[in-house]
């Protein structure tokens, strides 16, 4: 299931990232990994705020539908 379809609150377990090389790359930068957890704070107009390794992240709706979890 992708991230953008993921519950307020609730915990979940990064499977595997989609996208191109480059979204892949940044995705992982900004601490979304495989095996990593995440957890949507909010969301504002379909785009999310996380925390991801202990850091709140802000990602767009179309970045969150590339992180499988």
């Amino acid at each position: 299931m992708p991230l953008s379809l993921a519950d307020t609150g609730k915990t979940y377990t990064v499977k595997k990232l989609g996208g191109a090389p480059e979204m892949k790359k940044h995705l992982e930068l900004l601490g979304f990994e495989p095996g990593s957890s995440v957890q949507v704070i909010n969301t504002i107009d379909g785009n999310l705020i996380v925390n991801v390794k202990n850091e709140r992240v802000a990602i767009s709706h179309g970045m969150a539908q590339r992180i499988i979890i």
